[in-house]
């Protein structure tokens, strides 16, 4: 299992340089005029020449790239362009917002998901469709439309939480809840219309297993069969789950949009926009990272859960 993680760590590793190597090309191929953006349109061109070859932009794209990664070795990912603002700690600020989404998310997801999945899978019959047809509807609707249905109704109308803003957690516990709970649950309903149905099949592939047959003959209580059927299940939906929590990263920067939440999705919007190359690339730095750290838990969840997989 050790050797499988460090394999899957170096693997790792290797994706971060070849993303980061690639996101700087696509930023520097698009052409942005850095300095006549920061000095403005009427300005002089020999300033703005000036302006860029201060910022390095002068070098040839692979200089700039391995500049950049020589200083991240060192602990530093530059200054903001735009603002001056210490990029470390302008991401630090806004990881907290985007790390409670995703936790949240995961966590709201991995609950309900394996509860609905397993209940269909056990109980077939009109549960199991009624679940169906909620995994179908969580697959159908667009994330904008559930969004909008969530804050008419509990929002503008109920009043139960607040449509937009965030309170930080250290500030007052209880707030943060009420700012963070619907863009929870906005994230949450296709995340678990998908794990909800690998959780099902999964449950049902297992009771046709010899194992399952071997157990209710010799008489062993139900909920003993369904431990072990529930185990051996959970394996395949915990590699969708992690798959899930990939593809959140994407759908927070629409949902903090919307919530006016003050996260790396919003950020990202905002800064690439302007084609702030420090910030972008070190919001892509912590996002291949939050994957690579999601990749490994799974893998080790995955080895608890199947001991198979650790010789994999």
């Amino acid at each position: 299992m050790l050797r499988l993680l460090l394999r899957r760590a170096a693997a790792g590793v290797l994706l971060l340089l070849v993303i980061s190597l690639l996101t700087y090309l696509l930023l520097s191929a698009a052409g942005t005029d850095v300095g006549r953006q920061l000095l403005g349109q009427s300005a002089d061109q020999r300033l703005v020449d000036a302006k860029n070859a201060a910022l390095g932009l002068d070098r040839p794209v692979l200089v700039q790239y391995l500049d950049w990664l020589g200083h991240l070795l060192r602990g530093d990912l530059g200054t903001s362009w735009f603002t001056g603002e210490d990029v470390g700690r302008a991401v630090a600020n806004r990881l907290p917002v985007t790390v409670s989404l995703l936790l949240g998310v995961t966590a709201v997801t991995a609950v309900v998901s394996f509860l609905l999945g397993a209940w269909a899978g056990l109980r077939r019959g009109p549960v199991d469709k009624a679940v169906q047809i909620l995994a179908v509807l969580g697959y159908a609707l667009p994330g904008f439309l559930v969004t909008l249905v969530i804050v008419l109704v509990f929002a503008v109308r109920l009043g139960w939480f607040p449509a937009i803003g965030y309170t930080p957690f250290t500030e007052s516990p209880s707030g943060w809840l009420s700012t963070i709970t619907l863009p929870v649950l906005s994230l949450s309903v296709g995340a678990i219309a998908g794990v909800a149905q690998q959780v099902r099949g999964s449950v049902i592939d297992q009771l046709r297993r010899d194992y399952v047959r071997t157990l209710r003959a010799r008489g062993l209580p139900g909920h003993v069969v369904a431990r072990h059927v529930l185990r051996n299940a959970a394996a395949p939906a915990v590699s969708v789950l992690g798959t899930q929590f990939v593809g959140l990263l994407g759908g927070a920067v629409i949902v903090e949009q919307i919530f006016g939440l003050p996260g790396i999705g919003s950020m990202t919007v905002t800064y690439t926009t302007r084609g702030d190359i420090p910030v972008i690339m070190a919001l892509v730095l912590f996002s291949v990272t939050g994957v690579v750290i999601v990749n490994l838990l799974v893998d080790l969840l995955i080895g608890w859960l199947d001991p198979k997989a650790r010789t994999a």
